[in-house]
C-alpha cells in the first residue's frame, strides 16, 4: 500500500474553495512583518491569477509571478 506524500500531492490554487490545478506562483512578502529577503508564497489558476494578484499589489505585497514548475504555462 503506497500513501502520497506532501510533496506528492498536485499543488492547487490558493483562492478560497478554488480546487483548480496551480500553475502560477505568486511571492509576495508584509514588509511590516517579513524580512527582506522573506518570501511567501500563494499559488493560483489562471481563473484567479489576476484577483489574488490583484489583492497581493494593492498592498504592496506582491514581489513576483511566475509560473510553477511542470506547469503548462512553462511551455508558452
Amino acid at each position: 500500500m503506497s500513501t502520497l506524500s506532501p510533496a506528492d500531492e498536485p499543488l492547487v490554487c490558493s483562492a478560497k474553495g478554488c480546487r483548480a490545478p496551480a500553475v502560477w506562483a505568486l511571492q509576495w512578502r508584509n514588509p511590516r512583518l517579513h524580512d527582506a529577503d522573506r518570501r511567501k508564497t500563494w499559488l493560483a489558476c489562471d481563473e484567479h491569477r489576476g484577483s489574488l494578484g490583484d489583492f497581493l499589489d494593492s498592498r504592496g505585497f506582491l514581489r513576483a509571478v511566475t509560473p510553477v514548475p511542470g506547469s503548462p504555462t512553462l511551455d508558452v
